[in-house]
């Protein structure tokens, strides 16, 4: 919280309470003393009832009565002229005293007009309802100084950390493609003279692109900290504001921050926010965001050449950023940023586990091979969790059934051994899970199992994993066939061996029905429709774009699709049948297996097939 909003609270504050102040001070002004009348007050004295009275400072007059009077004997009166009092009723005071009845009294000693209790009470008001006027009128028209707009309009930047400028590229792990077209940035920064000699032109917009985790921020710091320039770190949310104008203003700051600061790297994270193709909003082509993404496109044309300001941004949405923004010229380069391979995904592993002490029998490469499509957040997260878990147990070292117990927590979520199951979902699930395993064990191009349990995780009730055997850039036909059969393993083992079946496989369903359609309408491989796409290849809904969209097919094409996305699951769910058949005596092994030891590892699971892990998996 900066000073200028600590001073505005207290102010806040201290007018609350003096408003209070003052309102509850009127208020016992005027509330005093409405128990009685001065003409009560004055029979009082005529009746001889008042055995004793005392007047205070205030002139509160306090009377003790001889008998009840609305069930008290005590009761107040506050005067509002104490020397009419005197005047009127002194001698019968005097009167009554000298007769016994009134056996003591106390009067006032004599003040002067207090004109500071007077006036005190209205000076407040005044004040309070100047510096309301103040803080409400005057703020609004910029009564708090010439430059409150100016501040307003100014980029909410952020710098480097003293440790973010140690992050180097030696951090960066399995991005090393990466890292060298990158490189050039550094150098240039460091050296520019030697590519102006040469007539070379740097890029002035350096777009990282990749799905969220895979490390497109640490890379924009790892170039800031092997450049040693300054770093100006903004996200594409603080340009988004209510009034109109601002976005636009804080661009136009930003880069004159970033001249002034030159050489400098000037960071946008997640650019997607401001820099979606205009036209697409529902409110017009002519929204405030549009403008600010106007004004961005203009501070990146205007650049001097060579002015030694270079703009990274990182996006996970390319697909939606406007054209005119991807350009050379403004993002000259765009470097996609993917998941890490398994030697990628090693050495990654290999940079969070620095300073952490691990066990002898921790096996890095066996982790990498078992944690594909994790990005370099999820394998962060995965040490981390494994240094939970041995710090929970109370272990000294972080060793490798923690990591894998991490791995498997990670992926499904924690275990929920004291979740009641009753025995016949229990048996279900294991012969769901059972299903499962003993069809991809006899499907040749499927990934070998590791591991079967029926210990409940997150929102399964059970769960097989299979690793593969190496890292995947291209799906065939045969192995997505393969997942299909595999997916409808447990949905045909529940009607194979108990008669009936369960919303279990629903998940399982949806996803064979996803891979299935896929195959016929995006990738080519059905021969009844022929080698033809018929979706755009935006698999996430972009407002603007998708609405006014329409599908590029007739009905019958349509319902075409649809029969042959049937017969590609309806030929799994037969040759799943097929298997599951043929080794009903090996479904049934691994189910007994499992209700009575809740989880199954690779060499048991072998066991039942007679065969042994003769070599590890490839790695």
């Amino acid at each position: 919280m900066t000073k200028q909003n600590k001073a505005s609270g207290f102010s806040f504050v201290f007018l609350v309470l003096v408003i209070v102040v003052c309102l509850s001070w009127l208020w016992q002004a005027d509330t005093r003393g409405t128990q009685l009348d001065y003409a009560q007050v004055y029979q009082l004295f005529q009746q001889e009832r008042v055995e004793s009275f005392t007047i205070d400072a205030n002139n509160t007059l306090t009377m003790n009565l001889t008998d009840e009077l609305n069930g008290s004997k005590t009761v107040r009166y506050r005067l509002h002229d104490f020397q009419l009092f005197y005047d009127q009723l002194d001698d019968l005071v005097k009167e009554q005293t000298a007769k016994g009845i009134i056996k003591s009294y106390d009067y006032p000693p004599p003040e002067t007009t207090n004109w500071l209790e007077v006036l005190l009470p209205w000076v407040l008001t005044a004040v309070v309802l100047a510096l309301m006027w103040y803080f409400m009128i005057a703020r609004t028209q910029g009564g708090m100084g010439a430059d409150r707009m100016a501040k307003f309009g100014a980029a909410r930047t952020r710098m480097l950390t003293d440790k973010d400028k140690k992050v180097t590229f030696e951090d960066v792990a399995g991005a090393d493609e990466e890292k060298e077209e990158l490189q050039e940035i550094v150098e240039f920064l460091k050296d520019p003279k030697k590519y102006i000699a040469l007539g070379a032109r740097i890029p002035k917009g350096v777009l990282l692109v990749g799905p969220p985790g895979t490390g497109k921020t640490l890379l924009a710091k790892a170039v800031a900290g092997e450049a040693g320039v300054g770093f100006l770190s903004i996200s594409g949310s603080d340009f988004v504001e209510l009034y109109v104008g601002v976005g636009a203003s804080r661009v136009r700051d930003l880069f004159d921050q970033a001249k002034k600061n030159s050489p400098a790297i000037v960071f946008i994270d997640e650019i997607d926010a401001v820099g979606r193709q205009r036209g697409t909003g529902l409110g017009g082509g002519h929204d405030e965001r549009e403008q600010t993404l106007n004004q961005l496109l203009v501070e990146m044309d205007g650049f001097a050449a060579n002015e030694g300001v270079v703009v990274l941004a990182a996006t996970n949405r390319a697909d939606v950023l406007d054209p005119a923004l991807l350009r050379p010229g403004r993002f000259d380069r765009q470097v996609y940023v993917g998941l890490p391979d398994i030697r990628g995904r090693e050495e990654i592993l290999r940079v969070h586990v620095r300073g952490k002490p691990l066990a002898e029998d921790v096996d890095l490469k066996r982790l990498a091979q078992g944690t594909p499509g994790f990005t370099g957040a999820d394998l962060e997260n995965l040490i981390n969790e494994g240094a939970l878990l041995a710090a929970r147990k109370g272990h000294p070292y972080i060793s490798m059934a923690d990591l894998k117990e991490a791995e498997i927590k990670v992926i499904a979520g924690p275990e929920k051994r004291s979740r009641v199951i009753p025995p016949h979902e229990r048996e279900l699930t294991a012969y769901h899970e059972a299903g499962h395993a003993v069809v991809m064990h006899a499907l040749p191009d499927h990934d070998p199992v590791t591991q079967i349990t029926i210990v409940p995780r997150g929102q399964a009730g059970g769960m097989t994993i299979s690793l593969p055997e190496e890292d995947r850039s291209y799906l065939s036909k045969r192995y997505m066939e393969d997942q299909i059969v595999a997916l409808l393993g447990g949905r045909v083992a529940e009607k194979l061996c108990l008669g009936d079946i369960s919303t279990g496989a629903s998940n399982d369903i949806q996803r064979a029905s996803q891979i299935a359609r896929k195959m016929v309408a995006s990738y080519g491989m059905s021969d009844e429709i022929g080698t033809v796409s018929f979706e755009s290849g935006h698999d996430e809904v972009f407002i603007g774009r998708t609405m006014t969209q329409g599908r590029s097919y007739s009905e019958a094409v349509a319902a075409q699709i649809d029969r042959e996305v049937q017969r590609v699951v309806g030929n799994a769910y037969d040759r799943c049948e097929e298997i599951l058949r043929e080794q009903r005596e090996a479904l049934d092994t691994v189910a007994r297996y499992l209700l009575e030891h809740e989880t199954m590892e690779r060499s048991e699971f072998l066991a039942v097939f007679g065969e042994t892990e003769e070599k590890e998996l490839p790695l």
